[in-house]
């Protein structure tokens, strides 16, 4: 029988994590059309509300019924606005690993908000799912986002050469395939110590994201 995650809410000071909606198609479609995202992501470009609607009813149910992972939306608790996406994706049920990549809008880079959504799936994962290892690749010239894996504890592995495609714009304004380096990193439920006090100092913090 494959093991599977569940529908769950994970809440923090600030945000909230939950399943994909419908309603989030116009916000995650603009998301997803982001320059940064762009570049750093394998996200088809330009990416469509149809699109969106595709990855919420079809991609992200068929992903958490295989068991393979789960995606995430980020919203703010307050304003209920989506904030960004965290996914968990090549999931490990027999050694109890999984691979977490995160994405953050625009208007809502510079407040940590990537760290601790992150920092929140982790503790879940460590927790309630009984998690022993959780991973993140982070391009070679994603500097914010290998910021994030070192906010919430995460400990360099090394370096996978030449395995990641990353994206540049071209002269008459598309995009073309650059390769370059992953850095791995991976986080254990002991190095989850000390993580708040990261956190804390994370003003000034710049968290869009690596999403592979």
């Amino acid at each position: 029988m494959t093991s599977t995650f569940p529908n769950i809410s994970i809440s923090t000071e600030r945000l909230v994590l939950r399943p994909l909606d419908e309603d989030d198609v116009p916000a995650l479609a603009e998301m997803m059309n982001d320059e940064q995202v762009a570049a750093w992501t394998d996200v088809p470009q330009p990416f469509t509300e149809d699109g969106a609607r595709r990855w919420i009813t079809e991609y992200a149910p068929a992903e958490r019924a295989a068991g393979r992972g789960l995606d995430l939306a980020v919203t703010e608790f307050l304003t209920q606005r989506l904030v960004g996406i965290v996914q968990l994706s090549k999931t490990n049920w027999h050694i109890r690993a999984t691979e977490l990549s995160y994405i953050v809008a625009p208007w809502a880079r510079g407040e940590g908000y990537a760290s601790e959504a992150a920092l929140a799936a982790a503790r879940w994962l460590f927790g309630d799912q009984r998690f022993e290892r959780i991973e993140l690749r982070t391009a070679a010239d994603n500097t914010a986002s290998q910021q994030v894996a070192q906010k919430i504890g995460c400990i360099s592995e090394g370096v996978l050469r030449n395995a990641c495609i990353v994206h540049v714009r071209t002269e008459d304004g598309g995009w073309t395939d650059l390769r370059t380096d992953f850095i791995v990193w991976s986080l254990l439920p002991e190095d989850l110590e000390g993580a708040d006090d990261q956190l804390s100092d994370a003003d000034g913090f710049t968290s869009y994201a690596d999403w592979n």
